[in-house]
């Protein structure tokens, strides 16, 4: 197998692997509260990146870790996966999961407008444009299947929707500017959120589960959400000889998503979900029309 070939089935796995976890969150969340499910998921998460590392034999690298550097993953454990995953499954739980996942998908053009205030970068006009382009398949999605539909969805679900894209989007650029290993990074940034998460669940949730499918989901979603999805990801980028060809490969997983929604948790998609999400993906492909804004995208 070639390299472009070895690019394309990790990214495959990937792609596959990742658009199985909104159907997960739903399920986790049918037993678990929000936090409950982002507590063992991180857990989960944090044991199969260690794991990574043993592997890898990255030991040397995580013992070599200063201070300084200590304190930043202890700040973007902050960020993700307190804040993100927090905000992004009570999301979740407030709305179908054939809303909530779309709407999360927002985040490259949130992220280029964010790089203007944080990366000192200009925005250009096919990022506006992208932006209003996007902007019109949110409005679709929310819709449920009509104007009627806007009754029905939770309003505030979708702020929080949105508003974990702009947490990603924070996360993202506070990350690229850390230049240690990816694997590193991320399991010292699960580590320190773990700790913020058992504050979390000790004053707002509690530790006591029973054995489910609820418990199997926060298991699934932290080693296919974030652990080893992860790392195949990594490889399909190394063994790519186009990694802008290869990341747009990341825009199946919604379309995947949805088949995985229906069939596994039985949601009636509309239209207007269809409608929206290709205006959503259109958007982010339109904003990367702009050469001054296609090194963040």
């Amino acid at each position: 197998m070639n390299s472009t070939n070895k690019s394309y089935f990790f990214a495959g796995i990937s792609v596959l692997l990742w658009s199985t976890v909104a159907t997960s969150f739903k399920i986790g969340l049918r037993e678990l509260d929000f936090i409950q499910l982002i507590f063992y998921a991180s857990a989960v998460a944090v044991v199969i990146l260690f794991g990574i590392i043993l592997m890898q034999g990255k030991m040397q690298l995580l013992y070599r870790q200063s201070a300084g550097q200590l304190f930043y993953s202890l700040f973007l454990g902050a960020f993700n996966p307190l804040f993100y995953y927090l905000v992004l499954f009570k999301a979740y739980s407030l709305l179908p999961a054939q809303l909530a996942q779309p709407l999360n998908m927002v985040w490259p053009i949130v992220l280029t407008l964010l790089s203007v205030p944080f990366l000192g970068q200009k925005i250009g006009k096919w990022s506006i444009v992208g932006l209003f382009v996007s902007f019109t398949g949110v409005v679709f999605i929310s819709s449920q299947g009509g104007w009627s539909g806007f009754q029905n969805t939770s309003m505030y679900g979708v702020l929080l929707a949105l508003g974990s894209s702009v947490i990603w989007s924070l996360y993202w650029i506070l990350n690229v500017r850390d230049k240690r290993d990816a694997v590193i990074k991320l399991f010292l940034s699960f580590f320190f959120g773990l700790i913020f998460l058992t504050g979390v669940m000790f004053l707002f949730s509690g530790f006591r589960v029973e054995a489910g499918t609820g418990i199997l989901a926060a298991v699934y979603v932290g080693i296919f959400e974030v652990g080893i999805t992860y790392v195949f990801w990594m490889k399909a980028l190394q063994h790519s000889t186009n990694n802008a060809k290869t990341g747009n490969l990341i825009f199946l997983t919604p379309f995947l998503s949805l088949i995985f929604i229906r069939f596994i948790l039985k949601e009636t998609l509309f239209i207007t979900t269809f409608i929206g999400l290709i205006f959503i993906v259109a958007g982010i492909f339109v904003q990367r029309l702009d050469k001054k804004a296609q090194r963040f995208s």
